[in-house]
């Protein structure tokens, strides 16, 4: 196995840091890297805010309801979904482009995913440790306007990154055969795999070094998904102009 595929299977999420700053060569660094991504169309449907006044950090620590990590971290960012960059560079040549659709939608998603991964994995090559915080979309109203994100670019997620004080076990991911499927999507073979990674998840939980407690996956999806999430998001997302069109 060589060193960059050590490095992802080891990935877990760190939440906590020792405060150290990340230097602005650093960050520009990490940036360049992950704009190598991918991006559909070449479009680059996304945009970075680095968080460094600390009144602001403290509040999207607050809306997004993970304060402390925001509190320890060597940065802070916020990934959004950028359109407005595109209409700009369409009125350069008198075109109105076309922004509200379903699949711009899904193209901005993917196009900040992929850019966030790529920096991610930037950063734990460097030794830093990340997490993700989709608790952005608590408050995505607010977050918007405390960063004055204009119409056409929401936030998709926050990040903290920085010098772990510690390193937490790497998570079992689903079994391999769950998630590949040979020519033809395979159903059935979920009741013995989610069964056997029941097994593997109630093992991990209560023998981790900490927070150990009582749980498999299939029981935790079930409570987590028993009810619709975040209801506001439509709303939210038509008043940065996505209508579902």
């Amino acid at each position: 196995m060589n060193e960059v595929l050590k490095l992802q299977q080891s990935h877990s999420s760190v939440r906590k840091y020792t405060g150290e700053e990340i230097s602005k060569e650093t960050v520009f660094e990490l940036i360049k890297t992950a704009q190598m991504a991918a991006s559909s169309h070449f479009v680059q449907a996304y945009s970075v805010i680095w968080v460094t006044d600390e009144e602001k950090k403290q509040k999207l620590g607050e809306l997004s309801k993970n304060e402390f990590q925001f509190s320890t971290a060597g940065a802070s960012f916020l990934f959004c979904v950028d359109f407005k960059r595109l209409q700009m560079a369409g009125k350069k040549h008198d075109v109105d482009i076309v922004i509200d659709t379903a699949e711009n939608l899904v193209v901005g998603v993917a196009d900040v995913a992929i850019f966030a991964q790529n920096f991610v994995i930037a950063a734990e090559s460097m030794g830093y440790g990340i997490c993700y915080i989709g608790g952005a979309r608590n408050n995505p109203a607010d977050i918007s306007e405390l960063f004055n994100l204009p119409e056409h670019v929401f936030p998709l997620f926050a990040m903290t990154i920085g010098t772990p004080t510690k390193r937490n076990e790497t998570k079992p991911r689903l079994p391999i055969e769950a998630i590949i499927h040979e020519n033809t999507y395979d159903v059935e073979k979920y009741d013995h795999l989610l069964d056997e990674y029941d097994a593997i998840m109630e093992n991990y939980y209560a023998s981790r070094s900490s927070n150990q407690k009582m749980a498999n996956w299939t029981k935790q999806m079930a409570d987590f998904l028993i009810e619709q999430r975040r209801p506001f998001m439509k709303e939210f997302l038509a008043s940065k102009g996505f209508n579902w069109k």
